[in-house]
């Protein structure tokens, strides 16, 4: 089927400063794609993977030159031809949404997914001092969050960790080192964490060097993130990582993050689902998926100044389920 594909940039501030180890973002430009058959237009959103050297344009550049190259979109053809990243998202998801509305379904009956049910999300804490982040903490758990996510870098990580649960005793912790361990003993730095409630540890060494894993025993879970991009990637990472954390940008899409998620099972590892800086609209596709995970960071809309029209609804720490009709 022909089908009519537009295409545009859209930029959303953030709510004060998003701090990582790679650095600050005061706001996030995302691709906006719509879908259309002529009678029902699926839409969807993506945020470009800027750690891998993508933007906003690009992304938009790079499905402009695919539909026009492939103009009898579907799925399968996007697979087989596209590569992954935040442009075969925002397509992807859109063809799924466009789906949805033609056959009035939702998206999990659609793609086979269980429920959808309200389920506990991270919030994340941004990289800072330890008395910042400790502040940041301890509000966070006085607004309802239950289960916090913590950007490390590699240096004071301890002392941070140990701020975060001076702030917010109550809550269970994820740390994300990204990639900056590469020099440390890692058993030992998790044992240390496990003690503040840190039951997850995020992508330890840097991408490519998962081998430096070999033999750790740690008392925490490590979960492979920027070192896991698609289905094809879960065999090799499976002997150094007990979780791999699926995004939809990085998997290129719905379609292969649930082949992600099959892999993983199939490998006895365990999921989590993730997302980058987004409003609402990106995460429908990832909370479908986030039905079959064990850990959830699906805040992206909470980091942001203003969200959607039709944003879900975060309460006590958990986000419900949408009314949206995908």
């Amino acid at each position: 089927m022909i089908l009519t594909v537009s295409v545009a940039v859209e930029r959303w501030p953030v709510a004060g400063y998003f701090i990582i180890s790679r650095g600050a973002k005061s706001h996030v430009d995302v691709v906006l794609c719509k879908v259309s058959d002529g009678t029902h237009t699926g839409i969807a959103e993506a945020t470009p993977i800027y750690y891998e050297g993508e933007s906003a344009e690009s992304c938009a550049e790079e499905i402009t030159r695919f539909v026009a190259r492939y103009p009898e979109l579907d799925r399968a053809v996007l697979l087989q031809n596209m590569p992954r990243g935040a442009a075969r998202n925002a397509l992807d998801c859109a063809l799924w949404d466009l789906e949805c509305r033609q056959r009035n379904m939702s998206l999990a009956q659609l793609a086979g997914l269980p429920g959808p049910v309200s389920l506990i999300s991270a919030f994340t804490i941004s990289l800072g001092e330890p008395e910042t982040m400790e502040a940041q903490a301890r509000q966070a758990s006085f607004n309802g969050q239950r289960l916090l996510k913590l950007k490390l870098s590699g240096k004071d990580d301890r002392e941070r960790v140990a701020a975060v649960h001076r702030g917010a005793p109550d809550a269970r912790l994820i740390v994300d080192a990204n990639e900056s361990w590469n020099d440390l003993d890692i058993a030992a730095e998790a044992a240390q964490l496990a003690q503040y409630s840190v039951e997850l540890i995020e992508q330890p060494v840097s991408a490519g060097q998962d081998h430096l894993l070999s033999g750790v025993r740690s008392p925490v879970p490590l979960c492979a993130d920027e070192s896991c991009h698609t289905s094809a990637d879960v065999e090799r990472l499976a002997p150094f990582y007990d979780v791999v954390n699926i995004k939809l940008d990085k998997a290129g899409g719905l379609t292969e993050a649930i082949a992600m998620a099959h892999a993983a099972q199939a490998m006895g590892m365990k999921i989590m689902v993730g997302c980058m800086l987004s409003t609402s609209l990106a995460i429908r596709p990832a909370f479908a998926l986030a039905q079959l995970a064990q850990w959830v960071d699906l805040d992206g809309p909470l980091l942001l100044a203003k969200d959607r029209v039709d944003a879900f609804q975060f309460e006590f720490g958990r986000i419900l389920p949408s009314e949206s009709p995908s």
